[in-house]
């Protein structure tokens, strides 16, 4: 007898590239689709750390305009594709994720659209990728999300909580959401 499952189930990984680039070199390179690969192996004496986390809540609001893109009702949803994607860091621990929230809820706050040819998509694995150069997102970095417009007007897809320091001028990093579906 084959036993029956329902359910879909969102799995996420959340990394973070910091480099030193005072002149927004790698932050060029990085948003024009350069692999982190490929700018690590270039300017390894540049690279200040990698770091990988887990987790996130989904969030009713963008969990209910996804439910809008697959079913094609409800108007007119929008996509997180490369004209809409935009990944936010804020600096709000302070607010525990719950998944009635809404964008993000820090005081500080950016939203960057996504480098070139992100999203990414393979098998049922989707990635977002956005790069903050120099002058970008300059505050604690204690909250994410993906979102489909660049405020916190957009649809948000997701949220985690989690402390990663704080960016300073004169470095850039990269923030990439992988969620997996199954």
């Amino acid at each position: 007898m084959n036993k029956i499952i329902d359910g879909v189930r969102m799995r996420t990984r959340w990394s973070i590239d910091k480099f030193r680039d005072p002149d927004n070199t790698i932050a060029k390179l990085l948003q024009g689709g350069a692999s982190l690969d490929e700018v690590i192996k270039q300017f390894p004496d540049r690279f200040i750390a990698h770091e990988a986390f887990d987790g996130n809540v989904g969030l009713n609001e963008g969990l209910q305009e996804l439910i809008r893109l697959i079913a094609a009702t409800d108007g007119s949803p929008v996509k997180w594709d490369n004209t809409n994607a935009f990944i936010g860091v804020g600096d709000s621990s302070a607010t525990p994720t719950d998944p009635t929230l809404t964008g993000l809820q820090g005081s500080n706050k950016a939203y960057k659209l996504m480098d070139a040819t992100y999203p990414q998509r393979t098998t049922q694995t989707c990635e977002w990728r956005a790069t903050y150069g120099s002058a970008e997102g300059n505050f604690a970095w204690e909250e994410f999300t993906v979102s489909n417009t660049d405020s916190d007007s957009g649809k948000n897809l997701n949220r985690k909580c989690i402390s990663k320091g704080t960016k300073a001028s004169g470095e850039t990093w990269t923030a990439v959401l992988q969620i997996t579906f199954s």
